[in-house]
């Protein structure tokens, strides 16, 4: 029963635990400037993550390939976003596939997260 319960401890998450967990695995601080820049950009394909979540991704957004609305990314304007590490991780290595075409690496997640906790 322990084991039941501190793995599902291991899922529960918050923003800032996942921003420290991200920064600690990069060995180096978060920059929200550079994650906006990462953000906003195409990456020399044809999506970026601003392309279906908005700029500013404090309202929905859309998928741009099928429509399906997306709710608000910033997690002070959804708070469910960022409080399961596992899926975190698990649209982060989607995302990263469509937008720069491999697993983004734990600098540029800490920047993204950092970017999106410090939208009020």
């Amino acid at each position: 029963m322990l084991l039941a319960l501190t793995g599902s401890l291991a899922v529960a998450a918050s923003p800032a635990e996942l921003l420290a967990a991200y920064t600690a695995e990069a060995g180096a601080p978060a920059s929200a400037v550079r994650g906006e820049a990462f953000f906003t950009s195409r990456h020399g394909r044809e999506w970026a993550c601003a392309s279906c979540h908005g700029v500013k991704p404090v309202q929905d957004g859309k998928h741009a390939a099928t429509g399906k609305v997306i709710g608000p990314l910033a997690p002070a304007f959804n708070p469910q976003r960022f409080t399961d590490a596992g899926k975190a991780d698990k649209w982060f290595r989607r995302n990263c596939q469509d937008v720069v075409g491999r697993t983004c690496t734990a600098a540029e997640k800490a920047d993204v997260l950092a970017c999106l906790v410090s939208l009020r």
